[in-house]
């Protein structure tokens, strides 16, 4: 038997309960492994209030975790008993062990820990995405990154400070100023103080920036475009503060005839090529300690209702993870 997160319907962080039940074993092409650290995200809590829709109730939210393979389905050979492990995937990552396909599943470096891959693989593969493909970062840009303080605006600032960017940040408070300016923004706008756009046209000195990436959302926009170049880019991968309502697309053209997009993790790595490679390029900015995990909360797995509130109350920063 073991531990397992379930939602039997939508709600506030009281509807997630814990039972106990016995794992199924893997099918053909699944691996069966037993976790040993679960990442929490935003997202998470859009699934438990029903802002996301399962695909079906009862579900098991989370979608990425760490652990050791102790089970093999017919057909898989890529893995063997023991190996250390990580994934980011669809949910039913709050539990003590899963099933997952093969194919979602990468190989984890002696070097990094369980619990730092369990906070790295969501928000790091998101930040590789962003920073790599999504706009290819590159020395000399200037960038503005919303939420500078959260879990993927931390690794952000340390990753685009290595590619030789300089970094403005925006955060909601003195305390989350100092955390994104530790992880390199040479920048940080306190946006409940002040008038981030104005500000950023004080910083470039008129120039304003080559790429924001907003994982905010309603509350950012429209004005994150005046921080925009014409032929800048305004990439929009969260909505910490609700959904972007819909806009007339000639504002890009007004702006400075910009680009705008909405990526996904799912659609980056759907290919296991491209999760492969991804994975590896993160893991090689992990151990040359150009990112640093911003681990900052390790919390028992009966614990997730409390976890589900602190995050929704912006009472986190940097990342946090579950322990069965």
């Amino acid at each position: 038997m073991a531990k397992i997160v379930r939602v039997e319907e939508t709600g506030e962080p009281e509807v997630m309960r814990l039972e106990d039940i016995e794992t199924p074993s893997p099918a053909r092409g699944q691996v069966h492994i037993r976790q040993h650290a679960i990442g929490v995200n935003f997202i998470d809590t859009y699934f438990r209030s029903g802002a996301y829709a399962a695909p079906s109730l009862p579900f098991t939210p989370g979608n990425e975790g760490a652990g050791e393979v102790i089970g093999l389905g017919e057909g898989v050979t890529d893995f063997k008993l023991g190996d250390r492990v990580a994934y980011v995937t669809t949910l039913g990552a709050y539990a003590a062990e899963r099933v997952i396909p093969a194919d979602r599943l990468v190989k984890l470096p002696k070097a990094i820990s369980y619990e730092a891959a369990a906070a790295i693989m969501l928000k790091g593969l998101t930040a590789q995405y962003l920073l790599r493909r999504t706009f290819r970062v590159k020395e000399g840009d200037t960038i503005l990154i919303h939420a500078a303080a959260g879990g993927v605006g931390l690794i952000l600032c340390q990753w685009a400070k290595a590619l030789g960017a300089t970094v403005i940040g925006t955060v909601g408070s003195p305390e989350k100023a100092k955390l994104a300016k530790k992880a390199g923004a040479k920048h940080v706008i306190l946006y409940r103080e002040e008038d981030f756009a104005a500000r950023v046209k004080q910083i470039t000195k008129g120039k304003l920036c080559d790429v924001v990436y907003d994982g905010v959302g309603k509350a950012t926009f429209p004005a994150s475009l005046d921080c925009i170049r014409p032929l800048g880019m305004f990439v929009s991968f969260g909505s910490a503060s609700g959904q972007i309502e819909a806009f007339n697309i000639g504002l890009l053209s007004a702006k400075g005839s910009l680009f705008a997009t909405r990526p996904s993790l799912h659609t980056y790595s759907e290919k296991r090529e491209d999760l492969v490679k991804m994975a590896r390029d993160l893991f090689r900015a992990i151990s040359s300690g150009a990112v640093k995990i911003p681990l900052h909360w390790k919390v028992p797995l009966d614990d997730v209702v409390n976890v589900h509130h602190a995050l929704e109350e912006r009472k986190t920063t940097g990342a946090t993870v579950l322990i069965p």
